[in-house]
């Protein structure tokens, strides 16, 4: 897990996706759509995708990805994110961490 707590360290929206995942796609795309710049970590892509893959499923990300983290904070997967999409709450936390300003 540590070497997820590094990945998200000083970044105020980091995603980790697949470049074959469409829900990874979604997500980025709704996040982007609000003006952030997420760090996106495609974890088919990068030489430890396999070890950051398994500490995100420690962590709880089931399946793996997406897994999004907002101010350093495991936000959860598709359903969370679009859970506080639903509910408004998901552009006042982006600008909470810094990720947007409106």
């Amino acid at each position: 897990m540590d070497v997820v707590t590094r990945m998200v360290a000083d970044r105020p929206v980091v995603i980790f996706s697949r470049t074959t995942c469409c829900m990874s796609h979604t997500i980025k795309t709704l996040i982007s759509g609000f003006g952030a710049n997420p760090t996106v970590y495609e974890l088919d892509e990068i030489p430890n995708g396999q070890q950051v893959e398994r500490a995100l499923q420690q962590m709880g990300c089931n399946p793996s990805v997406p897994a999004v983290f907002i101010g350093q904070q495991l936000v959860g997967g598709p359903n969370q994110v679009m859970s506080l999409q639903l509910r408004n709450q998901l552009v006042p936390l982006l600008i909470r961490a810094g990720a947007i300003w409106i």
